[in-house]
């Protein structure tokens, strides 16, 4: 096992993770921001306002991505897979 592939297996598991991820927490964060403008305006402070939309837009965003994301996770793993012989015998 080289350190190249190394390196390249864990540069890909990065890129992968960030972009699963993104969606998600982009959703969340124009969400939370949303509210939080919201509550300035409204002078309404109630902690508990930003969590149903925040599930709600989460939840939404992750049936609409979710295919995307299982490929994305399927293309990690097969890249792995792929190279699963060359980590598992060391020379």
């Amino acid at each position: 096992m080289s350190i190249e592939l190394v390196i390249e297996i864990y540069r890909e598991a990065l890129r992968t993770a960030a972009l699963v991820a993104a969606p998600i927490l982009g959703t969340a964060m124009i969400i939370g921001l949303a509210v939080s403008l919201l509550q300035t305006v409204t002078s309404l402070q109630e902690q508990t306002l930003t969590f149903v939309p925040k599930i709600l837009g989460i939840a939404f965003v992750v049936g609409a991505t979710l295919p995307w994301s299982l490929q994305t996770l399927m293309n990690f793993l097969t890249l792995i897979l792929t190279h699963a012989p060359g980590l598992v015998l060391a020379r």
